[in-house]
């Protein structure tokens, strides 16, 4: 079987600039895929059973956006009696606001479009996936993206290549909780995409995502304390934080001064998926 990668998302920043009467969240972002990957293979079948053969501790059936993803496309695209064995070897960290379940989703899909010879177009597969999870979209469109609406609105943007050093706390946080918290700010003024930095932008989620896990403070702190950096910032919800830096060389150099108790890696900022032209 082929092996299929799922890359992991930076958000180099988050605003919450509104909320729809729906209680969906109005956001401004933009997505950086990173060189750090989940792997899936698929081993098409033909009894009609979507199945999980390397279920992932923690994470049960109504969470395997995997399995979603495959019923969903199956559902839709009429293929009643194919089914699918899904492998898949888990790298991303759970709960660390990286995007790996909804990269993992996104690459299911991508894939069984083309074994299950369905074929729709990206922008149709796009729409399916926003049914999974607002952060699918980004990985069909396969671009680093200025993101808008709740993160489904996507326009290509052109990154310099950067290099991360990525903290990974040894916290969970749940995305709802943080997204329904009466502390977390939904007022920030929209920027022009033309107008945007990556530099001058923040995360609105941070200042929650800290009162619910001091340690992600502590972490972040440290990281602002190196020389170099670009950006330091939040991913997402959490609980995962990174710094970004213009070169691998002064990326290793802050990674080598990691205490002890943090731990985390040094990784490439990506020019687009890797599966883009699939």
């Amino acid at each position: 079987m082929n092996v299929f990668p799922a890359p992991a998302k930076l958000n180099l920043f988050l605003h919450v600039v509104g909320q729809r009467e729906d209680g969906y969240h109005l956001l401004q972002t933009v997505f950086r895929f990173i060189d750090y990957l989940d792997q899936l293979s698929f081993n098409i079948t033909h009894d009609g059973v979507i199945r999980h053969v390397s279920p992932i501790p923690g994470l049960t059936g109504t969470d395997d956006l995997c399995v979603q993803a495959a019923k969903l496309l199956r559902q839709r695209s009429g293929k009643a009696s194919l089914g699918v064995e899904i492998y898949l070897e888990k790298k991303i960290p759970l709960g660390g606001g990286l995007g790996g379940g909804s990269s993992d989703a996104a690459t299911t899909l991508i894939v069984l479009n083309r074994l299950w010879d369905i074929n729709w177009e990206r922008d149709r597969l796009m729409a399916l996936g926003l049914e999974l999870g607002a952060d699918v979209p980004v990985f069909i469109y396969g671009r680093n993206a200025f993101a808008e609406g709740v993160g489904e609105q996507l326009l290509a943007v052109d990154l310099p290549p950067s290099w991360y050093v990525v903290l990974v706390p040894p916290v969970q946080i749940s995305t709802a909780t943080v997204f329904t918290s009466k502390e977390l700010t939904r007022n920030t003024i929209p920027i022009k995409m033309a107008a945007f930095s990556t530099v001058q932008g923040h995360n609105d989620l941070e200042p929650v995502a800290v009162r619910l896990q001091p340690v992600i403070a502590e972490w972040l702190g440290w990281l602002r304390q190196q020389r170099g950096a670009t950006k330091v910032a939040m991913s997402g919800s959490g609980s995962c934080v990174f710094a970004e830096f213009p070169s691998e060389s002064a990326a290793r150099q802050v990674f080598a001064q990691l205490p002890g108790n943090m731990n985390g890696f040094v990784v490439s900022g990506l020019a687009k998926h890797p599966l883009l032209d699939f």
